[in-house]
């Protein structure tokens, strides 16, 4: 497949905005973000975020097409990095480097206006906010005008937990839930 990237798209107003810290290897070779472990779309799909069932989302054409065509257009859904380089994991970043992902995952949320930013991990808020002590689940502040809620990882804990994360995502931007249709996904 060669070398590829993942192309951001915020559409205006999204309901959520998801922010990660920075893609693995093998996402940022898909072009799709937690593409490398599909979990994470297989929780939205479970927790009724997207009507994708995880069946469809195995498929590496389908989930790219979710990814860079329903999740803007037809959820109003946008995803960004804090660093757009791929590692292994966090600790193949270099201190400092999130920076200019901080001030422009700011812009992209002062000018898209998202309803609530969910950052994918503790290790993703504390990086972007400078906060040390926090809790999974929606913060009292805000950015900007944006709800702010921080997910557990997508492959670590108990998958249950991460569905039950998204669903409550879910039921703050007004998402019927259907994760009992998905359940068996």
């Amino acid at each position: 497949m060669g070398e590829r990237m993942i192309h951001y798209n915020v559409p205006e107003n999204a309901l959520i905005l998801f922010v990660g810290i920075n893609p693995h290897p093998g996402s940022f070779s898909r072009g799709v973000p937690f593409s490398n472990n599909k979990n994470f779309w297989y929780n939205l799909s479970r927790a009724g975020l997207i009507d994708n069932p995880v069946e469809d989302l195995r498929n590496e054409d389908n989930l790219r097409k979710v990814y860079s065509v329903d999740f803007p257009d037809v959820y109003r859904y946008g995803f960004l990095n804090l660093v757009d380089r791929p590692t292994i994991n966090t600790t193949g970043l270099k201190k400092g480097e999130e920076r200019d992902g901080v001030a422009r995952i700011h812009n992209a949320i002062m000018t898209t206006k998202p309803r609530i930013v969910c950052f994918i991990g503790k290790v993703t808020y504390a990086t972007f906010s400078g906060k040390k002590e926090f809790s999974i689940g929606l913060q009292d502040s805000r950015i900007h005008d944006s709800l702010v809620f921080v997910a557990s990882f997508p492959i670590r804990g108990p998958n249950a937990t991460r569905v039950a994360e998204m669903a409550e995502i879910g039921r703050i931007i007004g998402r019927k839930s259907t994760e009992s249709i998905h359940a068996g996904s």
